[in-house]
């Protein structure tokens, strides 16, 4: 049986425990704040107080962590109980320039890095429906199937090293879509009502055509019901606009719907919304 230590119980960590857990696979779980990892024990999880704690017995190790600083910090303070030959899964959105830091630091205590950040937000990480998105060796994927088998619905392989970064590259492409078509929405909805008419109307025009997807539903009644409990918070929106368009300016590419996107990330924050769902990009549209 697979070991697991999972750290980062934020929305998405939180959502992946359990079905680690309902697949047999009960993780060791640490969090920054441990009172928002209790919840997690009735489902299976063992909460531990230090990084340290939580890898000391695992077979495979998963980061879902802010940013990439975070995700180092927190293995920098796991190393003195890290061994050779443990696996681990950096399953956080980092941006490409924190790739390779990680890696190293990988390297340099025996690990088997994969880069496996995850396509989804917290809906499909409760459903165990996330994309994986990995890049490491053969010798790591048997042990890691039955770890992503139990939080994702695929999981495709894109390259053999870790430190190509070949998971978060895609990662960044995939979520840039998903971060302007939510802003795109947003400002349709407010320019509908700037122009005097029911919201909603623009969600008749577009449900069961050609434009509907099941994305687009799930923020047009977000807006609609003024329900913005977080399924993927406006500030790590924010986060990763500022990766999407680092990346896109270190290879040469104008990204416009990601750069208007991240401003009006900014302007939501400054109002307040930030650990609202990203929907809530569409009170920037009014000052």
């Amino acid at each position: 049986m697979t070991t697991t230590a999972l750290l980062g119980a934020g929305i998405m960590g939180a959502a992946m425990a359990p079905n680690l857990a309902r697949a047999g696979i009960r993780p060791t779980v640490w969090n920054r704040t441990r009172a928002k990892a209790e919840p997690l024990a009735a489902h299976g999880a063992t909460l531990v107080d230090t990084p340290a704690e939580a890898v000391r017995d695992a077979d495979v190790i998963i980061t879902m962590l802010t940013d990439g600083d975070a995700v180092l910090a927190a293995m920098e303070a796991a190393a003195p109980a890290l061994r050779p030959g443990q696996i681990w899964a950096q399953m956080s959105t980092i941006g490409v320039d924190a790739v390779a830091p990680l890696a190293a630091f990988a390297a340099d205590h025996g690990l088997t890095f994969v880069d496996a950040p995850v396509q989804g937000t917290r809906q499909p990480a409760e459903q165990g429906a996330l994309v994986i998105l990995a890049a490491g060796p053969q010798d790591a994927r048997a042990a890691l199937a039955p770890v992503f088998d139990a939080v994702g619905k695929k999981t495709l392989w894109l390259d053999e090293d870790g430190a190509s970064g070949a998971g978060t590259r895609l990662k960044l492409a995939a979520v840039a879509y998903g971060i302007t078509l939510t802003s795109i929405l947003a400002e349709s909805l407010a320019l509908t009502k700037a122009l005097g008419l029911d919201p909603a109307l623009f969600g008749e025009v577009v449900t069961g055509g050609p434009m509907d997807s099941p994305y687009l539903q799930a923020k047009l009644v977000s807006v609609l019901a003024g329900d913005f409990t977080p399924s993927f918070a406006l500030r790590n929106a924010e986060k990763d606009t500022r990766l999407i368009t680092e990346a896109a300016a270190s290879a040469n590419v104008r990204l416009d719907m990601a750069e208007a996107a991240r401003e009006r990330f900014r302007r939501a924050l400054d109002q307040g919304h930030g650990d609202l769902d990203m929907s809530a990009t569409y009170h920037a549209s009014f000052s």
